[in-house]
């Protein structure tokens, strides 16, 4: 299984000696409340992150045992805290088991609520942990932790947007020490400023603007930003729902938690996107001097089609880059190197269809395989349940991609259930792509593709269908490049963000500007 395109022509991150890792490090199973297996969560990571955390609830000091409407809630946290702690020693041996160094890194974690802080996940950078550190506030957690692994644990806020004293994040109480991180983008939705078009939609409620990234930014905090799905029915990296980039020195464990140490992350909504920046030596996360003339160096590979990379500075839109108006693609080659997107589902209501199939590419290569596979919307344990874990496939053997997944029908007009993968390729003049889905034999030129998407069903009218997504020219795909900057002042801070015309998005940590104390 490959979990992400292999690694390419990319000058800036050569540069800097970094690679892009792709991992979910907060969502749940039945390991505390929530559904699903533990086993069935680390094997579907294991499909397509390079690192997880798998998250168990295990405390919320401040909870309101006393409102009789929310009685049903506090049952559930209750049963879901005492769960953990009792499957929380035997369950490193299964975490142990699925480890794979240099390949899928596994990292113990769980979270602690709080009505007045907000919420916090906690990871640990080692695979021996005793029990898990239980505290009522942030400095008093960060003690804690100090305590028992000094550096190598690190706890950050999530679903930040919650109103302070509703679970959202608490910049009176926000600790960069303890928290590198906050995490700006999950199932629940988007915190990045108070308009999003992915808005917070939970019974928790809307995103409060006190709340936001580009709140706490304006504060002066000093924090990187993450991704991660939050998902309560064992299907970590879920697409679409929420995953988190290291820029690690390497593909060990211990570069990867150095790397979030160091905040050079960044948040993703579902494409493994590419994308790093800089300024000289400073890689997103870090701080940079005051200068006079400063530059920002941008690298980005999408996962399709790019609309826009904006930067973002000091909270107002800078500058905004089109590579189809300014294209400056990282390789342009003789021989068309593009991704192609299948995405199978539809159907009837309430349906769902088991996929399978092969694609054989004629007059061109397969460079590598993505895997976009998503688990169902759930975000409550008082939502779905329990079901045997049916894991998709997807692979290649004697030249041809093979796959199979199970695809339930959309259950309304904007909630997609859709699943898919992404196959990176080259392709000459003339190939063509030979593809069976579910017994539907597909002749297509990919020159038909360069021109726009192909769809069908496998039956009549409501029965399940699939899509040949169009296929991006190398400038459309990628794009690197220098913005000028300026002066650059004590107290600035830059972020960039990348929206795909398919909508999925990525944004990467602010680089900050700082005096020397």
């Amino acid at each position: 299984m490959t979990r992400r395109f292999p690694e390419r022509l990319t000058p800036l991150a050569n540069r800097l000696g970094l690679q892009p890792l792709y991992g979910d490090i907060h969502n749940h199973c039945a390991l505390s409340y929530g559904h699903g297996r533990l086993e069935d969560a680390l094997s579907r990571a294991a499909l397509q992150l390079d690192f997880v955390s798998i998250t168990g609830h295990a405390a919320w000091p401040d909870m309101p045992v006393d409102v009789p409407e929310v009685a049903h809630i506090v049952d559930f946290h209750v049963k879901g805290f005492a769960k953990l702690k009792a499957n929380w020693k035997d369950h490193f041996a299964v975490l142990k088991a699925f480890e794979s160094p240099g390949r899928f890194a596994v990292f113990p974690g769980y979270e602690i609520h709080s009505s007045e802080h907000g919420d916090y996940t906690i990871v640990y950078g080692d695979l021996d942990v005793a029990e898990p550190e239980l505290a009522d506030s942030p400095a008093e957690l960060k003690q804690a932790l100090q305590t028992t692994k000094g550096e190598n644990a690190l706890a950050f806020p999530h679903h930040i947007g919650y109103r302070q004293g509703a679970r959202g994040i608490n910049w009176d109480t926000f600790d960069p020490e303890l928290s590198p991180f906050v995490e700006m983008f999950s199932m629940h939705g988007c915190a990045e400023e108070s308009e999003s078009e992915r808005s917070y939609l939970h019974s928790m409620g809307p995103v409060n603007g006190a709340s936001t990234m580009r709140a706490g930014l304006k504060r002066g905090a000093v924090f990187g930003v993450v991704g991660n799905t939050d998902h309560h029915s064992a299907f970590p990296g879920s697409y679409g729902h929420g995953r988190m980039a290291v820029y690690a020195a390497d593909d060990s464990r211990d570069a990867i938690f150095k790397a979030m140490r160091a905040r050079r992350t960044n948040a993703l909504t579902g494409d493994n996107i590419h994308l790093l920046t800089a300024i000289g030596d400073v890689v997103q996360g870090g701080i940079t001097a005051p200068s006079p003339d400063a530059a920002l160096d941008i690298e980005a590979i999408g996962g399709g089609f790019i609309d826009s990379i904006d930067i973002v500075r000091n909270g107002e839109l800078f500058e905004r880059i089109s590579p189809e108006l300014s294209p400056a693609p990282i390789e342009a080659e003789s021989e068309a190197e593009t991704i192609l997107f299948v995405e199978l589902g539809w159907g009837a209501r309430g349906r769902s269809h088991d996929w399978a199939g092969e694609l054989h590419l004629e007059g061109g290569e397969i460079l590598g395989l993505e895997p976009r596979f998503r688990g169902a919307e759930i975000v409550s344990p008082l939502e779905g349940e329990d079901e045997t874990a049916k894991l998709p496939t997807l692979g290649r053997e004697g030249g041809n991609v093979q796959f199979s997944v199970t695809a339930a029908a959309n259950p309304n007009n904007v909630t997609s259930a859709t699943q898919g993968f992404a196959i990176r390729l080259k392709a000459k003049p003339g190939a063509r792509l030979k593809a069976t889905l579910s017994g539907k034999q597909l002749d297509i030129a990919l020159d038909q593709l360069f021109e726009g998407a192909l769809s069908g069903n496998l039956g009549p009218i409501d029965s399940p269908a699939f899509r040949f997504h169009a296929l991006p020219r190398p400038h459309q795909w990628q794009w690197h490049g220098t913005v000028a900057l300026g002066a650059l002042a004590d107290g600035e801070n830059i972020y960039v963000r990348l929206r795909e015309k398919t909508g999925q998005m990525a944004w990467t940590s602010p680089i900050f500007c700082r005096r020397e104390a």
